[in-house]
C-alpha cells in the first residue's frame, strides 16, 4: 500500500498547524497583549482626538535617577498634558485608588498586579522633571482594553475602551499656550530615549534590578543611595524598608 498521499497530507497539515499554534501562543503572551492594547489606543486616539489640538507621543522612555521609566502614551494640549497607561486585560477587576495592588479574577484564577494609578504616578513625576511643568497641568489616565469589567468603584480617570477619550475631552479650560505645547513636545522628542529594542531591553533590566532587594538603588528624588532601614517603634516595628541616605534632608521611602 502506498502511504505517500497520507504522508503528504499529514505533512501539509503540520506545515499549516505549527505556525498557527506559534501565532496563537504569541498573541496570548503578555508582550503581545501589551502591544495590541497600545495599538488599539493609538487607533482610538487617531479617530477621536484632533492631531492639531492633541500632540501625541507613544512608547516614551525617560531617564530617571534610579534607571528609566516607560510611558505608553503622552498627549500634549492647551488643556493640559495627559499621561495614559494602557492595560489589556479581561475578567473581573477589583481595586481602589489607595490600594497598592489590584486583583484580576479570570474564571477560577486570581492574579495580582500593581495599582496602575501608582504605576502612572512615576510617569507623571518623570515628565514633571523633564518638562519643568506645573504638576497641576499633568493628568493621569488609565484605560483597560480587552473586555474587562470593574467590580469595584474606580476613579473617573480609570476608564475602559474609548472612555479615556471622553475623560481627556472633559478638560476644556486652556492652561498652556500653543508655544508652550510646541516647546514641551520638542523637549520630549529630544529628551526621550530612542524607541529601540536596546532601550526596551535596558528598561527591562532596570525593572529587574529595582525588584531585587540585594541590588544597589538610588533615590528617585535626590539621587543619593537608598539604604535598607528597620522601623524601630510603632505598629510596624521590625519591618524593613528602603530609606534615603540623605535623611533627614530627603525623606524618600520605598517598600522593600
Amino acid at each position: 500500500m502506498d502511504f505517500s498521499p497520507i504522508i503528504a497530507q499529514v505533512w501539509g497539515m503540520l506545515v499549516w498547524f505549527t505556525p498557527a499554534v506559534f501565532l496563537i501562543t504569541l498573541l496570548k503572551s503578555p508582550w503581545a497583549k501589551g502591544h495590541i492594547g497600545e495599538l488599539l489606543v493609538r487607533l482610538f486616539a487617531h479617530w477621536q482626538l484632533d492631531k492639531q489640538t492633541y500632540r501625541r507621543l507613544h512608547n516614551v522612555t525617560l531617564n530617571t535617577p534610579d534607571g528609566t521609566t516607560q510611558i505608553d502614551h503622552v498627549f500634549l494640549s492647551p488643556y493640559g498634558i495627559f499621561v495614559l497607561e494602557t492595560k489589556n486585560m479581561s475578567g473581573w477587576i477589583f481595586g481602589s485608588e489607595k490600594q497598592a495592588q489590584w486583583t484580576q479574577k479570570l474564571y477560577k484564577r486570581t492574579f495580582k498586579f500593581q495599582n496602575p494609578l501608582r504605576q502612572n504616578y512615576k510617569h507623571l513625576k518623570a515628565l514633571e522633571a523633564t518638562l519643568g511643568v506645573n504638576p497641576e497641568h499633568l493628568h493621569s489616565v488609565i484605560t483597560f482594553v480587552g473586555g474587562s469589567t470593574f467590580k469595584t468603584e474606580v476613579p473617573a480617570n480609570v476608564t475602559q475602551g474609548i472612555g479615556f477619550i471622553r475623560y481627556i475631552k472633559s478638560f476644556r479650560q486652556p492652561v498652556l499656550s500653543e508655544a508652550e505645547v510646541d516647546a514641551m513636545l520638542h523637549a520630549l522628542q529630544t529628551g526621550r530615549r530612542a524607541p529601540t529594542l536596546a532601550t526596551h531591553r535596558e528598561h527591562v533590566q532596570n525593572l529587574k534590578r529595582r525588584s531585587d532587594p540585594t541590588a544597589e538603588r538610588q533615590c528617585p528624588k535626590c539621587g543619593s543611595a537608598l539604604l535598607i532601614r528597620t522601623v524601630k517603634s510603632g505598629a510596624n516595628a521590625g519591618q524593613q524598608f528602603w530609606g534615603c541616605s540623605a535623611f533627614p534632608k530627603c525623606r524618600t521611602m520605598q517598600n522593600l
